[in-house]
């Protein structure tokens, strides 16, 4: 038996007084609880206890050592306790990352939120738009775009993030409105790099037929608020999440472009290290966001 195992036992044993009843309580029986205790004795070469037809007591050198049993089990109980605790109520530091720009706009506002509702809780903010190992980075739960490669992870979906193609009006002024997917090769792309496949446009035609388009331009950023800069600046055409470009849209220094055509959109997950034993906090942050990507969720954002 493992040396804890056996601190627990004997603790009993001394504050029993009886090896029958320390059986009892760990649902073994009494040879196996004498075996155990005997075995503590000559692993560490003393004896702890005395045995006679009325009992036991502790020898002189078992009642330092019971001290000491009892403080270590006592010990382990307590962080077995916190730990519960943990699992049950949410508090404590939560890490919580995501890409730059939905961090910024929609996770931040959303976090600030949870907060309000947890005091108890702590929270860490991580932007990154690369992937990130979530056990290495020590992060929580992560908000993410796509779909998951990763079928270890926890998951919970929690909506779609739709896109839009979008340009400013002087933009299509000067170099005219597409009315066809195929137009798009012909004018200035403004590229998102970090999407797979960046230089190929995918898009649904207005009968829902599937299009690709290849796309060219002179800008091209992994960062969306710089692309969202270049559409409103005039510099060309940009495929952008709603939530980046609705504020523009409803100001009108962007129109939308090909809007009888459906872009793609990526699905929105919580990612958390293990599906199992979920901390009390992960599973109150998901349920929290959960219900906040419904329809037109970008318009709050």
């Amino acid at each position: 038996m493992d040396r804890l195992q056996a601190m627990e036992v004997f603790v009993r044993v001394a504050e029993s007084g009886s090896f029958s009843q320390a059986a009892r309580e760990f649902h073994t029986t009494q040879p196996t609880v004498t075996k155990q205790v005997a075995a503590t004795e000559r692993r560490l070469g003393v004896r702890l206890l005395n045995r006679n037809t009325r009992g036991v007591s502790l020898t002189e050198a078992g009642a330092l050592y019971y001290e000491k049993c009892k403080a270590i089990v006592r010990e382990v109980q307590a962080a077995d306790d916190i730990a519960r605790q943990a699992r049950s109520e949410a508090q404590g530091l939560l890490r919580i990352g995501t890409s730059v720009a939905f961090g910024r706009r929609v996770v931040v506002p959303l976090a600030l939120e949870f907060m309000r509702t947890h005091p108890q809780v702590q929270v860490d903010l991580s932007f990154d738009d690369r992937y990130v190992d979530l056990v290495a980075q020590g992060i929580d739960v992560a908000i993410r775009m796509g779909k998951l490669a990763d079928s270890t992870l926890g998951a919970r979906y929690l909506g779609s993030n739709p896109w839009v193609m979008a340009a400013s009006p002087a933009y299509l002024q000067r170099h005219g409105t597409p009315a066809a997917a195929v137009e798009l090769s012909a004018h200035q792309a403004l590229i998102y790099s970090s999407v797979v496949g960046d230089d190929v446009w995918r898009l649904y035609g207005p009968g829902g037929e599937p299009l690709t388009v290849p796309v060219a331009g002179r800008l091209r950023s992994n960062n969306l608020s710089a692309v969202l800069a270049a559409a409103r600046e005039g510099l060309g055409i940009a495929l952008l999440p709603r939530y980046v470009a609705e504020e523009s849209l409803a100001q009108g220094r962007l129109v939308p472009v090909l809007a009888d055509h459906r872009l793609q959109e990526q699905e929105i997950h919580a990612v958390f290290p293990s599906p199992r034993l979920v901390p009390a906090k992960v599973a109150a942050f998901t349920a929290f966001l959960q219900g906040r990507f419904g329809e037109g969720w970008w318009r709050s954002g």
